[in-house]
C-alpha cells in the first residue's frame, strides 16, 4: 500500500495507475489507481443510420440511452482480478474468466478491457515476449492453452467487445534483471532497460524499444479478433523523490533538437502513441485504439488550457500529453481515470468531466470515464464514497455532457464485490436496458436483416432472422414494441424497446408475457457498430393457450419491508438483484403481486439463488382461495432455475400471490427473487 499525506487513504496495492510514494509533493491529496481503455480510427460522430437520423426529433429517455459503452477492467498484474492466483489449471483459469464475462453480462455491460501484457510478457504464444508469470507462476511457462484466443471467443459468444490492454514500458515490479527468464528481451538487450523506483522499465527514448513494443502489440492485433487496443497511464514512471530517471545516455544520443529533456521525453511518448495508432488502423481499420490516462492533464494555474484542479499533472510528471493526442486524433477514445468524488476540492469529478468533455468536443474522439468502483464503500475512503449513490451520481452528471460515450469501472473484483450496493444502484439507475456500443468511423451500415419466424412457446417467443443482402453483419439488435402499431422511427431512438444484442440469428424472448401481443424488429451491426435500418416488423399475437406472468423483485408488483436487504452477490439471481432478510419470529413477508385474468388453477413457481449459507426451510406463502398455504423450500440448493411450489386455486384480480416469510426456526437468510404464475 502506498501511504498518502494529509491522512488520506491509500490506493489499492496494484492497479493500472499506482503512483510511487515519493511523488507525494506532486500528487493530489488523494490519488487513484489508473486502468486503461481503447478505441479506434476515423474521427466521426458515430454510426448515423437511417433509424438514428430519423429519430433525431424523437423524445428520448436519458436513463435508457441507445448507445453507451459499459465496461470493466480485468487486471492480470499481481493477479488483481484474473487469474485469481498463479498456477491454476487451464480449466480453472477458463472457468474464472467465464465468470467475469457472465458478471459483465449480468451488469448489462457490453465490453471488457483485459490486461494481456502486464509486465513485458504475454497472455498469448508471442514470438516476441515470454509467457506471463501471472499465469503459471513461472515466466516463460505455457499455461497449456491460448488464453487470448479463448478470451476473445468467450467474449464474442456473449456479444461483449474485448479490448486488449497493453502496458507499454513496465518490465517488472522489481529491479533485478536476473529474475527475468533468460530469453527475455530486456535481458538480451540490457541497454534497452533502466531501473527506477525499485522497478524495471524499457527506456522510452530508444527508437528500437519503441519499434519492439509496437511489434509485440501488433502480433496480438494481427493474430486475434480483438475489438480494441488499450493502454493505461504507465508511460514514463511516476516520479520518485530523490531519484532521477537514468536516461542521460539515450538523451545525448537521440535528444538533439529539443529544448529540454522534458520535451524530448514527451516526444518519445507522442511517437509511440501516434505510430501505434497508425499501425493498428493500417492492419485492421475497425479496431479501436484508446488510452486511459491519469485524470489531470495540467492544472489551470500552470497552463490556462488546463483544468481547475491542483493535483499531479500527467503532462509534466509522466510526460503524457493526452490533450495533444485528442486534438491530433491519435486515439479513437480517451478514458481518463477520474477517480475522485463530486465536490473533492483538489480534483472535483464534475470539474474534470466537464474539462475532458470540452477537450474532446468536435474532435471525433470518444470520451469514456474511468470510474473508481474500488473506492465505493471501501474502508478508509472519504465519506462521499460511503454513499451508495456516489458512483450513480457520476453517471447522472455525465448526462449533461453528450461527449461522454460511456464508462469503465476499475476493477472487476470491485464490480463483483458491490460494497454498500453501489454497483447495484448504478446498474439500476443507468443500465436498466441493454445498450449498443457507440459507433465510430465512416463505414456503410449493413443491409437490414429479415425476421423469418416468430413462434410463441412455453419459454417465451422464439425468433429467427437472416442477414440482409449486403454489408458485413457481425451482430444484431432485437427490438420489441407492445401491440401491433405501424412502424415508427422513434421505436429505435433509445433503448426502451431494445430486448437484446447478439451475434446469433436466433433468440428466445423469455420476458414476453403470454397474454400480450407484440411486434418485433431486428437490425444488423457491423464491426464498427454501424446499425442498419430496421427489418420489417413481425407481429406475435397474444397467447391463446393460457396465461403466464413473471414478477421479479424489481417489478412494481413486489413489496417488502425495510428489514429486507438487496444483493446481487449470486450469479444465480433472476434479473439484476434479489432481496434477503434474516429469520425472525414474525412473518414480515415479501410479496409478489400479479393481475390474474380469471379465477382458476395456476401453477406457482419461484426463482431464487442458492447458497450453503441460505435458509434450509424458507416459508413460501401462496395466497390461494380459501387461505394462505405454506411451502417450505431449502434455499441452500436448487437455485438459478424455476422451482414449482405446486398448483393452486387462485382468485381473479390484482392480488398478492406469493409471499416469502421470515418466520422460520432455521438459520440463514431467506431470499425473495422472482415468481412465475401460469394458468393451467
Amino acid at each position: 500500500m502506498t501511504p498518502h499525506r494529509a491522512g488520506r487513504p491509500p490506493r489499492p496495492p496494484v492497479t493500472p495507475g499506482r503512483v510511487a510514494v515519493a511523488v507525494l509533493a506532486l500528487l493530489l491529496t488523494v490519488l487513484a489507481p489508473a486502468p486503461a481503455a481503447g478505441a479506434s480510427a476515423a474521427p466521426s460522430p458515430a454510426g448515423v443510420t437511417a433509424a438514428a437520423s430519423a429519430s433525431a426529433a424523437c423524445a428520448t429517455d436519458p436513463a435508457t440511452p441507445k448507445r453507451q459503452l459499459r465496461a470493466m477492467w480485468i487486471a492480470s498484474v499481481a493477479n488483481v482480478d484474473w487469474p485469481s492466483r498463479t498456477g491454476l489449471s487451464a480449466a480453472a483459469q477458463q472457468a474464472e474468466f467465464r465468470s467475469w464475462l457472465d458478471l459483465a453480462v449480468q451488469k448489462r455491460m457490453n465490453a471488457v478491457i483485459v490486461q494481456v501484457r502486464p509486465t513485458a510478457d504475454a497472455f498469448w504464444p508471442s514470438p516476441y515476449e515470454p509467457w506471463s508469470h501471472w499465469l503459471t507462476g513461472t515466466q516463460g511457462t505455457s499455461p497449456g492453452y491460448d488464453p487470448m484466443a479463448f478470451m476473445v471467443a468467450e467474449a464474442h459468444a456473449r456479444n461483449l467487445e474485448l479490448h486488449a490492454w497493453f502496458n507499454p514500458y513496465r518490465v517488472a515490479n522489481h529491479a533485478d534483471p536476473d529474475q527475468l527468464v533468460a530469453s527475455h528481451p530486456a535481458r538480451r538487450n540490457p541497454g534497452w532497460r533502466f531501473a527506477y523506483g525499485g522497478k524495471l522499465y524499457y527506456n522510452p527514448g530508444i527508437p528500437a524499444v519503441r519499434a519492439f513494443i509496437q511489434d509485440a502489440i501488433m502480433d496480438a492485433v494481427t493474430r486475434y479478433d480483438v475489438d480494441g487496443v488499450h493502454m493505461d497511464d504507465y508511460f514514463y514512471p511516476y516520479p520518485v523523490s530523490g531519484e532521477t530517471i537514468p536516461d542521460a545516455a539515450a538523451h545525448a544520443q537521440y535528444g538533439s533538437g529539443f529544448p529540454s529533456v522534458h520535451d524530448w521525453r514527451r516526444d518519445n511518448v507522442n511517437r509511440l502513441v501516434r505510430e501505434l495508432d497508425q499501425r493498428v488502423h493500417a492492419a485492421k481499420p475497425w479496431v479501436r485504439f484508446g488510452v486511459s490516462p491519469f485524470g489531470i492533464w495540467r492544472n489551470a494555474a500552470t497552463d490556462p488550457l488546463g483544468s481547475q484542479t491542483s493535483g499531479l499533472q500527467s503532462y509534466d510528471a509522466i510526460y503524457a500529453d493526452t490533450r495533444l493526442w485528442v486534438k491530433q486524433g491519435w486515439v479513437d477514445y480517451i478514458a481518463p481515470q477520474i477517480y475522485w468524488h463530486i465536490g473533492f476540492a483538489t480534483a472535483d469529478y464534475q470539474v474534470l468531466t466537464a474539462w475532458w468533455a470540452g477537450t474532446v468536443a468536435n474532435t471525433g474522439v470518444q470520451l469514456l470515464v474511468g470510474q473508481a468502483a474500488y473506492r465505493a464503500g471501501a474502508s478508509g475512503q472519504d465519506a462521499a464514497w460511503q454513499r451508495t449513490a456516489e458512483l450513480s451520481d457520476h453517471l447522472t452528471y455525465n448526462r449533461r455532457h453528450p461527449e461522454v460515450a460511456g464508462d469503465v469501472f476499475f476493477s472487476a473484483k470491485d464490480v463483483r464485490a458491490d460494497r454498500i450496493g453501489a454497483m447495484t444502484r448504478t446498474v439500476t439507475d443507468h443500465y436498466s436496458r441493454p445498450a449498443l456500443v457507440p459507433a465510430y468511423g465512416t463505414g456503410t451500415a449493413p443491409s437490414a436483416p429479415a425476421i423469418t419466424s416468430a413462434t410463441r412457446g412455453s419459454g417465451g417467443v422464439t425468433l429467427s432472422w437472416q442477414r440482409g443482402g449486403s454489408g458485413s453483419s457481425v451482430s444484431y439488435a432485437l427490438y420489441r414494441v407492445d401491440g401491433t402499431p405501424a412502424s415508427d422511427p422513434c421505436f429505435f431512438a433509445d433503448a426502451r424497446n431494445l430486448v437484446t444484442t447478439t451475434r446469433g440469428t436466433t433468440f428466445t424472448d423469455s420476458t414476453a408475457a403470454a397474454g400480450r401481443a407484440y411486434t418485433y424488429y431486428t437490425t444488423a451491426l457491423d464491426r464498427a457498430q454501424n446499425e442498419s435500418a430496421p427489418s420489417a416488423g413481425r407481429a406475435v399475437a397474444a397467447g391463446t393457450g393460457g396465461f403466464s406472468v413473471v414478477v421479479d423483485n424489481r417489478d412494481p408488483g413486489f413489496t417488502a419491508g425495510s428489514a429486507w436487504g438487496t444483493s446481487s452477490f449470486s450469479a444465480q439471481r433472476h434479473g439484476t438483484d434479489y432481496r434477503f432478510a434474516s429469520p425472525v419470529a414474525a412473518s414480515d413477508p415479501a410479496w409478489f403481486r400479479a393481475t390474474l385474468p380469471s379465477a382458476g388453477s395456476y401453477r406457482v413457481e419461484v426463482w431464487y439463488p442458492a447458497d450453503p449459507g441460505y435458509n434450509s426451510a424458507t416459508p413460501f406463502l401462496v395466497a390461494a382461495t380459501g387461505g394462505n398455504q405454506s411451502v417450505a423450500v431449502d434455499q441452500r440448493t436448487g437455485g438459478g432455475q424455476w422451482r414449482t411450489l405446486g398448483t393452486f386455486t387462485l382468485p381473479a384480480g390484482t392480488v398478492n400471490v406469493v409471499g416469502v416469510s421470515r418466520w422460520t426456526s432455521a438459520a440463514g437468510y431467506v431470499v425473495a427473487d422472482a415468481a412465475r404464475i401460469t394458468r393451467v
